[in-house]
């Protein structure tokens, strides 16, 4: 019975700490320097993608959700500090309640000036919504829920 029991515990043991590390493997544990730097870039960057996100997606446009984007490459192109940049990032747009409609890469041209220029868009996946969020009926709220979601934040 001591065996089967210490069996388990050490079971639950192993599957605890293999769950978490494959969870917070591709994740940032703590705030740093590059990290701060990547927010910062993607703050700046945010009009723009949304400029192309309303390209493509028409007008029921996905939202941005800044941790959602993966920087793929960046490259200086002329010489060693050199001013014209390129970077390119995977985005995923989100709806509702972040969920993502579909992924895109997008590759930026900035330069000294500031000038921002858009060189590539690929449009990568496309998503199924799940049927919760495709279904919900606005009008089916109580009145107060309709006032309150009719407000601007």
């Amino acid at each position: 019975m001591k065996k089967i029991l210490i069996a388990f515990i050490l079971s639950l043991f192993v599957v605890t700490i293999f769950q978490t590390g494959w969870a917070s493997a591709n994740e940032p544990t703590q705030d740093s320097e590059e990290l701060r730097l990547q927010d910062m870039l993607m703050c700046m960057l945010t009009p723009n993608i949304n400029k192309v996100l309303e390209k493509y997606y028409g007008p029921n446009t996905p939202g941005v959700t800044p941790w959602k984007i993966k920087i793929i490459e960046t490259r200086r192109v002329q010489h060693f500090r050199g001013f014209i940049l390129d970077i390119t990032f995977d985005i995923e747009p989100t709806t509702g309640h972040n969920v993502s409609v579909g992924k895109d890469r997008m590759t930026f041209r900035i330069s000294y000036g500031p000038s921002i220029e858009l060189i590539e868009h690929k449009h990568l996946a496309t998503y199924d919504l799940p049927p919760e969020t495709s279904s919900f009926d606005f009008n089916k709220l109580p009145p107060l829920f309709k006032y309150v979601l009719s407000k601007p934040f």
